[in-house]
C-alpha cells in the first residue's frame, strides 16, 4: 500500500465571524479541506479590549489570520470616533504586530471609503487616499498600521457595498421596504459596485490556497475586490425589485436630499485588475450575484 506525505494542516483564525463576510466564510469553508479554522466569537476574542487580544494570542497560535471584524456603522462612527479607531485601527495594529511576531500571514478587509469619491475612473490601489468620514479615516489608519507592522505576508483587500443573506444590509432593507410601501426614493448620484459577501469569501480562500500566498514570504500588498460592473444605489434597488417582481415605484434622489452624518464617496468604483492578475480570481457580474443571493434567501424562507 502506498502512503503519501501529508503537509501540515494550517490553522486559520477568522475574526468578525458573526458578520456578513465571517458567516459567508463559514458557509464555504468545507469546500477548502486541509485547514483547521477557528471562527472566533466576541466572547473568545474581544477586539475592543487590547488586554483580551493579548491573552487570547498567548493561548492560541495561527498560521493565517483573516480579519473580517470592523466597526462598520458608518454614520454612528461620526459620534463614536473612539470606538471606530479601536476596532478599525488599534485592534488591527495589534493583530498585525502579533501576526508578525508569531510568523502568521494576515488578510485584512478594508473599504472604498478611504477615497474621496471624486475620481472619474475606477480607483486603483495606487490612487491617492482622502477619506471623508470618521469610518473611512479609521479604516485607512488600520491599513497603514498593517503595512507598518508587516512589510511582508499581509494582504489588504478593499471592498465596497457588501451585502449577503446575513445580517442587515441594503438588499434586505429594500426587500422589507418594498413589501411595506408603494413608493421609495433612493440615491442615484452615488456610484459604485455591490459586493456579494460569498463571492468575496471565495476570493479570500482562492488567495489563501494560491501558490503566491503559500510561498515562504511575499511583499505586503493592497488589493481591490468588488463584483464586476457599475451602478448607483437607485439602480441597485431597481434590480432587486425587478428580480423579485416587487411592485414598488422607485424615484431617484440626490445625496443632498437624504443627508446623513457621514459623507459618502460619490464615485467609488474599484479597479480589480491587480487581484485578477496576481491570484487568477474570477469575479462575477453584480446582477448575477444579486440573483444568486435572492434565490438563496427565497430557499431559506
Amino acid at each position: 500500500m502506498a502512503f503519501t506525505t501529508m503537509s501540515k494542516i494550517k490553522k486559520i483564525l477568522v475574526t468578525g465571524s458573526n458578520g456578513q463576510l465571517g458567516q459567508s466564510l463559514q458557509n464555504i469553508i468545507d469546500t477548502y479541506p486541509g485547514y483547521d479554522v477557528m471562527f472566533a466569537l466576541r466572547e473568545q476574542l474581544n477586539l475592543s479590549d487590547s488586554r483580551n487580544i493579548e491573552v487570547f494570542f498567548q493561548q492560541h497560535h495561527f498560521d493565517i489570520i483573516i480579519n473580517c471584524a470592523a466597526h462598520t456603522a458608518v454614520d454612528k462612527a461620526e459620534s463614536e470616533p473612539e470606538k471606530a479607531e479601536q476596532l478599525n485601527h488599534y485592534a488591527v495594529k495589534q493583530l498585525a504586530e502579533i501576526a508578525e511576531k508569531q510568523g502568521a500571514k494576515l488578510i485584512h478587509i478594508s473599504t472604498d471609503y478611504v477615497f474621496n469619491g471624486q475620481n472619474y475612473k475606477p480607483y486603483s490601489e495606487a490612487d491617492i487616499v482622502a477619506p471623508q468620514s470618521v469610518y473611512g479615516e479609521s479604516k485607512l489608519h488600520g491599513e497603514q498600521a498593517v503595512l507598518a507592522a508587516m512589510p511582508t505576508n499581509a494582504i489588504l483587500i478593499r471592498t465596497s457595498w457588501v451585502y449577503s443573506e446575513f445580517g442587515n444590509n441594503f438588499v434586505k432593507t429594500m426587500l422589507r421596504l418594498g413589501g411595506e410601501r408603494d413608493a421609495l426614493s433612493v440615491i442615484f448620484d452615488q456610484v459604485g459596485t455591490p459586493t456579494y459577501a460569498k463571492d468575496l469569501a471565495i476570493a479570500i480562500m482562492e488567495i489563501v490556497t494560491s501558490d503566491r500566498f503559500t510561498q515562504t514570504d511575499f511583499t505586503s500588498e493592497r488589493y481591490h475586490y468588488s463584483n464586476e460592473g457599475v451602478c448607483s444605489w437607485y439602480d441597485f434597488a431597481k434590480a432587486i425589485f425587478a428580480i423579485k417582481r416587487i411592485d414598488c415605484d422607485v424615484s431617484p434622489i440626490e445625496t443632498k436630499d437624504y443627508p446623513t452624518p457621514a459623507k459618502r464617496p460619490h464615485y467609488s468604483v474599484l479597479n480589480k485588475t491587480k487581484i485578477k492578475q496576481d491570484f487568477n480570481v474570477t469575479i462575477p457580474y453584480w446582477k448575477d450575484s444579486l440573483q444568486v443571493c435572492l434565490n438563496t434567501l427565497r430557499e431559506q424562507q
